[in-house]
C-alpha cells in the first residue's frame, strides 16, 4: 500500500470519517478495502452502487412484494411480523452484526452474506466498501451523511434502532468507537459529488501505479491466488509493466482509454497460461485484447 494511502486510512480511522478514494478505473481503489480487512483481520462487507441504488439499500431492504403476497394468502386474522421481510445491508452488518443476525425479539435468524470471508475475523471491527458511488443519483450521497456521521440509523419498516457498538477494553473503560470501522468509498469521477458529502470525508487520490508498483502488485496477487510467484513470472511481469507504460503513452496519443492495473493482471495471466512473451509474434494481438482495446467504431 502506498505510504500516502496508508496515512489516509489511519486518518479516516482516527477521525471516524469515511475514506473517499479517487482514481481512474482499474487503479486498485476497490481492492484496497479488502486488503485492509484481510491485513488487519477485520470483517469485510461491500456494496456496489448502481444508478438504481438508494441510500437505504446500504442499511436494509424490505420485501414489500413478499409481504403483500403473504398477507393475501394468510388473511387479516394472521398477523405478519415485519422483521421477517427485512434484509440487513452492508452497513448494518458492519455496525451491529448481532442484531443483523437476528434470532431475538421475534426476528428471524440471518446468515452473514460474507460468512466465508469473515469466519475467524475480529467481530469488533469491520471494513465496508461502497464502490463507485458516483454512479448513484446525485442526492444519494447526501442521504448517507446521517448514518455515516452518527454511526446509527432506524429501520423505518420495523422501528428497530441500529447503532455501532462501542468496544470495551477489559483493562480500562469503554473505548471510543471511531476507530472500530473503516468505510471506504470509491469514485471514478463520472459525476461530481455534493460538497456537503465531500466535507465529511477524508479524501485521497490513488494514482496509476508505475512499473515497480505493478510488479509488486502482481507478486502479491499471484502469491495469494496461485500460491507462488517464481522469478520467471517476475521477469515477465516487469516486461509487461514496461509495455503497459508504453501503452498508456500510446493511448494518450490516440485519445483512447489508458489500460488499468486489472488489465495488466489479465495480460500477465494470459501470457503465463499461453507461454507468450513480449517478443512472441502473438504479443501484438494479445496486447490489443488486454491492454490497448480498440474502441467501438462510430456509426
Amino acid at each position: 500500500m502506498p505510504q500516502e494511502v496508508a496515512l489516509a486510512v489511519e486518518v479516516a480511522l482516527a477521525t471516524g470519517r469515511p475514506l473517499l478514494l479517487r482514481g481512474e478505473p482499474g487503479s486498485g481503489k476497490s481492492s484496497l478495502a479488502a486488503f485492509v480487512a484481510r491485513d488487519r483481520g477485520w470483517r469485510y462487507y461491500e456494496h456496489v452502487v448502481t444508478s438504481r441504488t438508494k441510500s437505504d439499500d446500504l442499511l436494509w431492504t424490505y420485501d414489500h412484494v413478499r409481504r403483500l403476497s403473504d398477507a393475501q394468502v394468510r388473511g387479516p386474522s394472521t398477523p405478519l411480523v415485519d422483521a421477517h421481510y427485512v434484509t440487513p445491508g452492508a452497513l448494518w452488518w458492519a455496525f451491529d452484526p448481532v442484531s443483523a443476525a437476528g434470532g431475538t425479539d421475534g426476528s428471524p435468524e440471518r446468515t452473514d452474506p460474507w460468512v466465508d470471508i469473515n469466519a475467524g475475523r475480529d467481530a469488533r471491527h469491520a471494513v465496508v466498501l461502497i464502490d463507485e458511488i458516483d454512479k448513484a443519483d446525485p442526492d444519494m450521497p447526501n442521504s448517507l451523511l446521517v448514518p455515516l456521521g452518527s454511526h446509527q440509523f432506524t429501520v423505518s419498516d420495523t422501528g428497530e434502532k441500529v447503532r455501532k457498538n462501542r468496544t470495551t477494553d477489559t483493562e480500562s473503560s469503554t473505548t471510543d468507537s471511531r476507530g472500530q470501522h473503516l468505510i471506504i468509498i470509491t469514485t471514478n469521477e463520472e459525476r461530481e459529488l455534493p460538497q456537503a458529502f465531500l466535507r465529511r470525508c477524508v479524501v485521497a487520490s490513488l494514482a496509476a501505479p508505475g512499473s515497480d508498483r505493478l510488479v509488486e502488485i502482481a507478486g502479491r496477487h499471484f502469491e495469494e491466488y496461485d500460491g507462488g510467484f517464481p522469478a520467471a513470472d517476475e521477469h515477465l511481469a516487469r516486461e509487461l509493466a514496461e509495455e503497459l507504460e508504453r501503452a498508456r503513452v500510446e493511448a494518450l496519443r490516440l485519445a483512447m482509454r489508458a489500460p488499468s492495473t486489472a488489465e495488466f493482471l489479465d495480460a500477465l495471466r494470459a501470457c503465463r497460461a499461453l507461454g507468450i512473451g513480449v517478443g512472441d509474434e502473438r504479443w501484438p494481438q494479445l496486447k490489443s485484447l488486454t491492454l490497448l482495446k480498440p474502441q467501438q467504431p462510430e456509426t
